[in-house]
């Protein structure tokens, strides 16, 4: 356990959750079942919620997400054509190819890197970005199968999430939708929260294609591509 004071001389702790049994045992009881989450006396708060936390905290920050948009777009609009010119590169053998990182086949995986960006996207419209949401989302594309189908798909994910992100639709980038992945958040922060995890995807394909499949990813996306995106040190 961690002990922090505010800007305000608001006292809180920060506990890690695998190790204290206690904790876990307060959130269950309390009908919490996704981290991270902060508890403020009474109020529970689910997620990476900024604006939340700060109001609760009382800190003297404001946040402004606005400046991110353009940067969102920028990195998507990268790192997903970086994943088309990969898929681009795979037989429909090689796609079909089970990955080492859960029980799924390469093609599996690419589809994921693109269609959770779309459900994050579509979030600020359907509210929300569930695991029912996520398994109608894989129904609906498993006919989508090879390189050139899975590339015509991305293309638009890319398109859509690039229009929206520099549409300065302030009201919708900030809408609070309840997601799998950060609890409640905004659209713009689930956006943030999933670019992470389509990166991170994203270079589990490269290292599966170079070891598994002797294949040299071409025009792969760059340090630069990447900086600013974080993932986990662990590839697997």
């Amino acid at each position: 356990m961690e002990e922090f004071l505010t800007s305000n001389g608001v006292q809180y702790e920060h506990h890690d959750i695998a190790s204290e049994p206690a904790a876990q045992q307060f959130l269950e009881s309390k009908g919490v079942k996704s981290a991270p989450v902060t508890v403020i006396d009474d109020e529970i708060i689910i997620g990476y919620f900024p604006r939340k936390l700060i109001a609760t905290l009382k800190l003297d920050t404001q946040v402004d997400l606005s400046g991110r948009t353009g940067w969102l777009a920028d990195k998507y609009d990268k790192i997903l054509h970086a994943t088309i010119r990969a898929t681009m590169q795979l037989s429909p053998d090689q796609l079909e190819s089970d990955v080492a990182w859960r029980p799924e086949t390469l093609r599996d995986t690419i589809v994921h890197i693109m269609s959770f960006p779309e459900l994050a996207y579509l979030s600020h419209k359907t509210g929300s970005m569930t695991t029912d949401d996520m398994q109608a989302c894989r129904q609906r594309l498993a006919s989508v199968n090879s390189s050139e189908e899975i590339a015509e798909y991305a293309e638009g994910v890319i398109a859509n999430i690039v229009e929206f992100l520099n549409s300065g639709d302030n009201e919708s980038f900030d809408r609070v939708v309840p997601a799998h992945y950060g609890g409640e958040v905004s659209v713009v922060e689930l956006l943030n929260i999933i670019l992470s995890h389509s990166t991170h995807h994203l270079k589990q394909v490269y290292w599966f294609m170079e070891t598994s499949l002797g294949i040299t990813p071409q025009d792969r996306a760059t340090a630069e591509d990447m900086e600013g995106i974080f993932t986990p040190e662990a590839l697997i």
